[in-house]
């Protein structure tokens, strides 16, 4: 079979991210908030968001620098640095477009949520706020940054404290999550292209070579 090859060490960054954003797809989609030590909310979408961990319980966050002014890091790094604390709101369909106002690059003294016409709730764990419109928030704290790369860019890895989820998608006596119930959208490549949810299968985990299988759901 015939492929194309791409050399990323003499690949330009530009296109190192065209290709990765472009094949490494669906990504889930992390609307973070945070507030500095001024207690001041702050509402910020990542595409470059997975968890990682269960025990312990760690998701990874992949954030961008920005230019120099300041110190040059966003204010998710700035704010996580203050206070240790974030929430992940997940996004599905009828949180799409605030999400999308919040990537707007805001001067530090704009409240993104009130922007967006988002409305925070309080958090159980940690002090910053969750968007009441999320299905799923998971309130973190910092457990490591690890900065990479120019720009200031940052690993961040959060440790996951708590958990809220709308009624109707987790079953509290099986913690099974009912698909028709959540439905996240997924962040595609370049351009503006998102996935939604809506065309499923399954397949149940083989656990041996003659075929027996059990399900993991």
């Amino acid at each position: 079979m015939s492929a194309v090859h791409f050399d990323f060490t003499t690949l330009p960054a530009r296109d190192r991210y065209k290709l990765l954003v472009s094949v490494v797809v669906p990504r889930p989609i992390a609307l973070v908030t945070t507030v500095d030590a001024q207690g001041r909310a702050n509402a910020a979408p990542f595409s470059f968001f997975n968890v990682v961990s269960d025990d312990p319980p760690l998701l990874v966050l992949g954030i961008g620098g920005r230019e120099p002014r300041r110190d040059g890091h966003k204010d998710t790094v700035r704010n996580i640095g203050e206070t240790g604390e974030f929430v992940v709101n997940l996004v599905d369909e009828p949180l799409m477009e605030q999400m999308n106002i919040c990537a707007i690059d805001f001067p530090p003294d704009v409240d993104e949520l009130a922007a967006a016409g988002l409305t925070p709730i309080a958090s159980a764990r940690v002090r910053p706020p969750g968007l009441e419109k999320s299905p799923v928030r998971l309130e973190c704290r910092k457990y490591m940054s690890i900065p990479v790369g120019p720009e200031w860019r940052t690993l961040l890895i959060g440790e996951v404290l708590a958990m809220s989820v709308r009624d109707g998608i987790v079953s509290p006596d099986t913690l099974h999550v009912d698909p028709d119930a959540f439905s996240p959208v997924g962040r595609l490549h370049g351009g503006g292209w998102y996935l939604r949810l809506t065309d499923r299968m399954r397949m149940d985990r083989v656990t041996g070579l003659d075929g027996d299988a059990s399900s993991r759901a």
